[in-house]
This record gives structure tokens, sequence and C-alpha cells, in this order.
């Protein structure tokens, strides 16, 4: 009894095991199919042909091998229409792919051929480039309206113990007029003035690689005076600025001519500048605005693809009704910015030394000034620095003034930085004095915190 139970057992599960069996070989035909055509199109990507017959396709009996079928036949017709008819088998010859490639060709051309009546290269009309402005809108008239705001809070040993100053507000115009000017106009608000800082109108492209300024600008002393005072690294403009040009740095109503010049000394880059002004100095000229002119060479070196540094030569001066004043001066500069990045580190050593000679009735003097200041950016937010100035009285008897100003700057955003600057003045006639000042500047518009 029990052996015909077994017997009765394979007798139900040899028919079921067969059925199985038959139905697993059609799919390790499609199996081995794939892989086949896959290997065919390993070889079309490395640029060789296949070699002999591609895989035998399925009958396409069910939707599987139908579409198994169909991409051999495009697979082939790919190999022919890339290493010729011989390597196409399955019926499948190089001029039927042919044949498709010239009619898609056609049609091709036939979508890029102009309409009835649409003129073509060789019927439109020989002349100058016009420009059509589209602009649906007077806004696109308007210019780049950019402001910032310099806030102060300052605690000193002298006067009085704490003071709030909202020491500066900028508003800044600027607009492309047309295809050979742009213009710039900056307006300041401070406790002690309400005016221009600078307007001018400006010119590239001129004969001689020139550029033409109009108007009144900072003029280009040394590596900081051209810099707006909310884009300094310290507080103030250095103490050399101060006495031998005026408080605020040197500005004038003129014209201002600047080139690159056409020659490279030990692989550098250098730049001419000639400004011819009337400028406000009580040093130079005592009161009033009284002509002058200035030169400046600067050359500049990329030492590597992270370093440069830049040395500078700059001469003005003018006569006012009896008094005569000279400036000469040497700014020395490195900087390291690595490429990869610049946001984030950075770090510059700036020097300048400079001359004055004044003439006066009965008087001439010759007196010095210089600055040297560190900025060490640590990273997208963080920067230290220091700033070591001394000068001498540039008329009248000789006293000296030095000046010790560390700085961190904390950058909150692209917007907006707060800084804590500490300054230790000794001057010989007033003292020593003690400065702690906190300052916030913040920016708004297209061109924020712009150097100049």
């Amino acid at each position: 009894m029990k052996h015909r139970i077994t017997v009765l057992c394979f007798g139900l599960l040899l028919p079921i095991m067969g059925a199985k069996l038959r139905a697993q070989q059609p799919e390790r035909g499609l199996q081995a199919t794939v892989a086949q055509l896959n290997a065919r199109l390993d070889s079309l990507e490395q640029e060789t042909c296949p070699t002999g017959p591609g895989p035998a396709l399925p009958d396409g009996r069910d939707a599987t091998s139908q579409a198994v079928k169909a991409l051999g036949q495009r697979l082939e017709r790919l190999v022919g229409a890339r290493c010729g008819a011989a390597a196409a088998p399955n019926g499948v010859a190089a001029d039927t792919v042919a044949d498709d490639l010239a009619a898609l060709r056609q049609a091709a051309a036939a979508a890029g051929a102009p309409a009835a009546g649409e003129p073509t290269k060789d019927t439109l009309p020989i002349g100058p480039t016009r420009f059509i402005g589209r602009q649906r809108s007077g806004q696109a008239l308007n210019p780049e309206i950019s402001a910032t705001g310099d806030i102060r809070l300052v605690a000193q040993d002298q006067g009085d113990p704490l003071e709030g100053d909202a020491h500066e507000f900028e508003v800044a115009f600027q607009s492309t007029l047309d295809p050979y000017s742009s213009a710039k106009v900056i307006l300041t608000f401070s406790p002690e003035e309400v005016g221009v800082e600078e307007g001018y109108v400006y010119y590239t492209g001129l004969p001689g690689r020139l550029r033409a300024d109009l108007g009144k600008i900072r003029q280009q002393v040394g590596d900081l005076n051209r810099w707006h005072l909310h884009a300094l690294p310290e507080s103030e403009y250095p103490l050399v600025y101060q006495r031998f040009l005026s408080p605020d740095g040197l500005a004038g109503a003129g014209l201002s001519l600047y080139t690159a010049l056409p020659v490279s000394l030990a692989g550098g880059t250098h730049e001419l500048w000639l400004q011819g002004t009337t400028a406000e100095s009580p040093s130079l000229y005592g009161t009033g605005n009284h002509g002058t002119l200035l030169g400046r060479v600067q050359n500049f070196w990329q030492l590597s693809r992270a370093t440069y540094g830049q040395v500078g030569f700059t001469a003005l001066g003018g006569n006012a009704d009896s008094l005569e004043g000279r400036v000469q001066g040497l700014d020395l500069r490195f900087t390291w910015r690595p490429p990869n990045a610049g946001t984030r580190k950075n770090f510059t050593v700036r020097a300048e030394g400079y001359r004055f000679r004044g003439n006066a009735p009965g008087a001439t003097t010759t007196r010095y000034g210089m600055f040297a200041d560190v900025n060490w950016q640590l990273d997208r937010r963080w920067v230290v620095g220091s700033r070591y100035d001394f000068v001498e009285s540039p008329r009248g008897a000789r006293t000296t003034e030095w000046q010790l100003s560390p700085t961190v700057t904390w950058w909150e955003s692209e917007f907006v930085y707060l800084r804590f600057e500490g300054q230790h003045h000794h001057d010989e006639v007033a003292g020593d004095q003690n400065r702690l000042l906190a300052q916030v500047v913040f920016a708004m518009g297209p061109h924020k915190h712009e150097t100049y």
C-alpha cells in the first residue's frame, strides 16, 4: 500500500514539473538574446564593429518577445549604418538605413526653409547693424539705485564718555546713458554735510585705450583715497590722508584720463592716471577750491595663482594765491587670495609713505607721513586687522601724531557687517586718547558695498 501511494505522487508531480520546465525554456531564451544584444551595444560604444551575425531573434509570439525582437532590429540597423551592409544581418541592409537618414535630412531642410514671401539672406538689404530696444515699460529708463548706512557707537576717555552717531548715509545712482557713456552720482548725508560725494560721466573704449571721467571724483591717491568710507578696512581714512590732503581725503571736479600702458616690465601690468581738478585742501591751499594736477603710475604683478603685488607712485600739487603745496607718495600692496576660496580667505598687507612740501611767504616746510595695515579674512564671516599711522604736521611748527587701530569685523551677510575697533591716538600737543568704536554698516540695492 505504501509503494502505491509513492508511485501515485510521482505520477501527479511529473506533468507539473514538465509544464514548468517548458515555460522556463522561452524565458531563458529571451534572457540569452538580451545578453547578446547588450554585447553588440557595448561593441558599438567602444567604436568597434561586431563580428559575426547577430543573435537569433525570438518569433514574437508574446508581448515580451515582440519587444525584444523590435529592439534587435533597431540595433541591427545601427550596426549597418556604422559598419556597412556586410555587418547587418537578419536581412537589414545599409541602404535601408541610408534611405531613412536621407528622409530625415529632407524633412529638416523643409522645416528650415523660409515661408512664402519671407526674405532670405540673399534678399535682405545691406547696411549697418541696427539695435532696437523693445522695452514695454519706462522702468528700463530708471537708474540703478543703491544706498549704504554707517551707524556708530563710540566710548572714549576724553569728552563725552559715550556717543551715538549716524555717521553717514550714501545714496548712489548709476546708469548706462548710451552705447558710449555711463554715469554715477553718489550723494552723502551726514551731520556735517549734505552734498555730492561724487558725480561724473565716464567714457570707455576711446582711441588709445583711454577712459575719460568728467565731473566730481575722488582722486587716485595711493590705494585707499579712491575708496568710499563704508568700504575702508578701518573706520576712518589714514591720518596722512587727513593731514596732508583733507579730513575726508582728496576729491575734486574736473577731468581724469586713464590708460593701461602698452609695455610690460617683468611680466607686469602698468596703468597711468592724469587728472586735472579744482580741489579743496586746507593743507595744500588754505581755504577755497584751487587747481590741482595729479599723476599716478600703478604697477601690478601676478606672482602666482593666489598672490599678487602692487607698487604705485603718486605726485600732485597746485598753487593758491600765496601758498604752494606738493605731495609725493609711494604705496605698496601684497595680497594672497586662493582662487578656490576667494570669498572665504584673504590676506592683505598695505603700506604707503608720503612727502609734503609747502611754500608760504617766508616759510617752507617738508614733512613726512605714512601708514601700514594688515587685514586677514579668516573665513566667510570673520576678518581681523590692524593699522599703524604716523604723520607730521604739514605746516607751522613740527609736531607728530601716531595711532594704532586694531579691528575685528563680522559679516552678518553680504548686506550687513559689524565692526569693533580700538584706537590709541598719541598727539604731542593734545596728549593721548583712547576710543572703542562699534560700527554697523548696511547696504541695499544692486551695488552693495561697492568700493568706489
